[in-house]
């Protein structure tokens, strides 16, 4: 019973579509299934022949290149020689494979766009190590300049103080020079009237 309404069903499908049949592709190496669900597989070139099962669409098989009364013999994906009719056969992936490769790609754009963000994230982490490593630096510069400022300012004060120092220096030798001066002519004078009164 379930035979024959699997015939019937077969065979009102491929009258119901018969009239929208187009021509068989030449040379395919592999196809895919159409759209529509899925489709009946005969034993030979025409619905008049045994029903071996049902394909799904959407399904890869491998076309041989044997043509005959709008079916075409294809080897499906369970390996078995089989004929369907030609118009289902289509030389774009259904949407199941179209699905399956943009859920692969999905999840090769989401793997980089994880390794990008690891990647993103290492580069800040050394930016802010280095913004640290720059204001520990400029801290550094800062204190140096300071020490610079400060040993300065001492040479500075250094070199005043040995000027002030050659200065006294010079006015001390000054003052025991002039006081000499005036002293030594008068103990010179004295000594000399005092010995023109010993005569």
């Amino acid at each position: 019973m379930k035979i024959i309404k699997a015939l019937l069903v077969g065979l009102a499908l491929s009258l119901s579509f018969s009239l929208l049949a187009e021509d068989a592709p030449s040379n395919l190496d592999s196809g895919y299934i159409s759209d529509d669900l899925f489709i009946y597989m005969h034993s030979g070139a025409g619905n008049n022949y045994r029903i071996l099962g049902s394909i799904n669409s959407g399904t890869e098989v491998k076309v041989t290149g044997q043509y005959e009364n709008d079916y075409t013999e294809i080897i499906d994906d369970k390996n078995r020689k089989v004929w369907v009719e030609s118009k289902y056969i289509s030389l774009k992936p259904g949407l199941r494979f179209v699905i399956a490769e943009l859920n692969e790609r999905l999840a090769n754009t989401t793997s980089n766009t994880d390794s990008m963000s690891e990647e993103l994230a290492q580069a800040k982490n050394t930016i802010e190590n280095l913004s640290s490593e720059k204001a520990q630096l400029n801290n550094e510069i800062s204190q140096l300049n300071k020490t610079l400022m400060v040993t300065r300012s001492k040479l500075k004060d250094q070199d005043t103080n040995i000027k002030k120092e050659w200065f006294f220096n010079g006015a001390i030798v000054l003052v025991i020079g002039l006081l000499l001066g005036l002293i030594l002519p008068r103990l010179a004078a004295r000594r000399k009237g005092s010995m023109d009164n010993w005569k």
